[in-house]
């Protein structure tokens, strides 16, 4: 029985490690093809809990049973939204990942060694991130993607960096979901050696500041200020070397950005104008993201216990009496916080902030005793998504919940002592 239960781990796991390791490349394909990948891995887990009959322990654990709680919630969000229709997909989707958060504790609890896997997405991360410099510095990507003009005719993203998204400025926000957790793994391999190496120093700051060229200051705030707390909080870098990395960090920066036009613009020169040339102008009115914020508010104040739905903020600000109440027509107010308030007022902004920041926090003792830095890396990440007043992409689109999950996952799965399957006992 126990060979036989042996047996079924192995080809469960060679079936888990080929989904996930093109969990980077299926983001990139688009929205069909991820939610293909997440609902894959959501079966082939749904198989497996009914096959080991993990019902009778998992819902118990309390980690699944607040992610419950938001899936319970979200379908009552449908009901009451202005347009149940437009966000009753996302609502009901969110509940693939529930079932991919213990799907992704069930791989690294039938084996550790699977944390090789980050080893093939630090291959593919390496290689997008050499198609960012090479479309900042050539005009367009590998595959003629991203041109500024394409047969004499202006294209709307202008200079910004798509990469292999084609027509999305989203480069920057996608480098950002990987590379604390990569940072985080090659950290935990030289973690052992009490010294970090040329070679891994370069690496690293080649990641973030492929970031930085990308032209998305959000993200590129995002990477800075994290690597810079990433680094702070190592514990086997002494305080000599981690000064050295941060002078080295801020004059890379500046180099790299004073050979670029482009980059001297996007990140000083419209700050500057909107700070000091711009004083009597109306910047501040004229600011598309302020426009969005108050857009937002206004939503807000309009429907302020249950918010107009999710995915309802562009039915009610693009309505015929957009107009009339001042909104601004959009897909969303592009701020996580104005976005849960908008989309669910306070009762679901309390409990959409209460469950998240809990889990988030739920570990955070046993990851700083324990150093493990992957899961620092995660959380990092998760952090920074919610960042008040930073622009940010809407919370559940496809390409975001994905992300957060895959951070949010890992910050679980990979220690045995917040893994929620090490936790229970006979699980054959």
């Amino acid at each position: 029985m126990e060979n036989k239960f042996k047996f079924m781990l192995i080809n469960d796991n060679k079936i888990f490690f080929s989904l996930f390791s093109i969990l980077p490349i299926s983001i990139i394909a688009g929205p069909t093809v991820s939610l293909i990948n997440v609902l894959l891995i959501f079966f082939l887990y749904f198989f497996v809990f009914f096959k080991n009959k993990h019902y009778k322990f998992l819902f118990k654990d309390k980690t699944i049973y607040l992610l419950l709680i938001i899936c319970i919630y979200l379908i009552f969000n449908s009901l009451i939204s202005i347009d149940y229709e437009v966000g009753l997909n996302r609502n009901l989707g969110f509940i693939r990942f529930l079932f991919f958060f213990i799907a992704i504790n069930y791989f690294f609890y039938i084996s550790q060694k699977n944390l090789k896997i980050i080893n093939i997405w630090t291959v593919f991360i390496i290689i997008f991130a050499t198609d960012v410099y090479f479309e900042r510095f050539f005009g367009a990507n590998i595959f003629g993607w991203g041109a500024y003009e394409i047969n004499n005719i202006k294209q709307p993203h202008g200079t910004r960096v798509m990469s292999f998204f084609k027509d999305e400025p989203i480069a920057g926000a996608y480098l950002n979901g990987f590379i604390f957790l990569i940072c985080g793994y090659l950290l935990s391999i030289n973690k052992n050696k009490k010294k970090l190496h040329l070679p891994l120093i370069l690496l690293l700051l080649y990641l973030l500041f492929s970031i930085l060229v990308t032209g998305e200051r959000s993200n590129s705030l995002k990477a800075l200020f994290g690597m810079v707390l990433f680094l702070s909080s190592i514990d086997f870098i002494k305080l000599k070397s981690k000064i050295i990395i941060f002078f080295v960090l801020i004059l890379s920066f500046v180099l790299i950005i004073s050979n670029s036009n482009y980059l001297k613009n996007r990140y000083f020169g419209q700050l500057y104008s909107a700070a000091f040339l711009e004083k009597d102008s109306k910047f501040f009115e004229e600011n598309i993201y302020i426009k969005l914020y108050k857009s937002g508010i206004k939503v807000f104040k309009n429907y302020p216990l249950l918010g107009v739905g999710n995915k309802n903020y562009r039915v009610e600000a693009c309505s015929d009496k957009a107009i009339e109440l001042n909104y601004f027509c959009m897909t969303h107010p592009h701020q996580v916080y104005f976005e849960f308030l908008a989309e669910h007022g306070l009762i679901g902004s309390t409990i959409l902030l209460f469950v998240f920041f809990f889990l988030m926090f739920k570990n955070l003792k046993i990851m700083i005793l324990s150093q493990n830095y992957i899961q620092i890396g995660a959380l990092l990440y998760l952090l920074f998504t919610f960042i008040p007043l930073l622009p940010s992409g809407s919370f559940f689109s496809d390409f975001n919940i994905t992300l957060f999950f895959i951070n949010f996952s890992l910050m679980y799965s990979v220690s045995k002592n917040t893994n929620i399957f090490f936790k229970k006992k006979n699980l054959s």
